[in-house]
């Protein structure tokens, strides 16, 4: 997405490149010492980087993770836009105000989704395994912790959220919660992009559920990190023209 935008612009001598780090203090050393303009910054990183950066943008500050870093001089600035392509994918679908919505999660892009969550104006409940950090993550941001039953039966929802690494290829392929759980009235995101369609997905359309599948979080936040690191508007066809190439296979 990011080079099909340089290319798009016309903006010569952008490259955009995945790296694997092993020694995350080294690796932001290695971006001060090489110049390079920005990172992305994945799981299981985007909580550990922050005290290695110089500054913090107040959204990214108030959600407490950081997914984009932007090298201004010397300086690294830690930004989030996990939690604009979070509503930006949710609202092509309907409006969050006044919805119910469980969010399961309360990781890093947990704490994102929830923060535009809570911004919109929604109300929000949070599941998640770890029963302490649902009850943190609902203290900050005025949510509410869903009760565990909630992950195997129906509940008083009209969206679900999963922020969690389940349903990922490398992690653990299964759903994150039960089918019986869903049902035709739901509106269903998975923020798990590899693969596209997770069990997760699967199962909201067998029930006739709505969907929003990982793909269009990633296309909306990539497409806020491509204007801060180029300052210019993202080509937002483009990117998204590569998006689909590229998730085709697995779609």
């Amino acid at each position: 997405m990011h080079r099909a935008g340089y290319l798009a612009l016309n903006l010569e001598g952008w490259h955009y490149e995945p790296f694997r780090i092993v020694d995350l203090p080294a690796a932001v050393a290695a971006l001060r010492a090489l110049g390079l303009r920005g990172v992305g910054v994945s799981m299981p990183f985007k909580l550990n980087i922050i005290p290695l950066l110089d500054e913090l943008e107040p959204v990214a500050a108030a959600i407490g993770a950081v997914n984009t870093v932007v090298n201004e001089e010397g300086r690294l600035i830690g930004y989030n836009t996990d939690w604009l392509g979070a509503i930006r994918a949710l609202e092509e679908v309907r409006p969050i105000r006044g919805a119910r919505v469980l969010l399961l999660g309360a990781g890093g892009a947990a704490r994102a989704v929830a923060y535009g969550l809570r911004e919109r104006g929604a109300t929000l409940s949070i599941l998640n395994r770890n029963t302490e950090r649902a009850a943190h993550l609902a203290e900050v941001c005025g949510a509410s912790v869903a009760p565990p039953e909630h992950a195997r039966s129906r509940g008083p929802y009209d969206i679900l959220i999963n922020a969690t690494s389940v349903g990922m290829y490398e992690v653990d392929p299964g759903p994150p919660i039960l089918p019986e759980a869903l049902h035709p009235d739901l509106l269903v995101m998975d923020i798990v992009y590899k693969p596209i369609n997770t069990a997760l997905v699967r199962a909201a359309r067998t029930v006739g559920a709505a969907v929003v599948h990982g793909g269009r979080m990633l296309l909306h936040q990539a497409a806020a990190q491509f204007e801060l690191y180029t300052g210019r508007p993202a080509p937002l066809a483009a990117m998204e023209s590569a998006l689909q190439k590229a998730i085709a296979p697995s779609g």
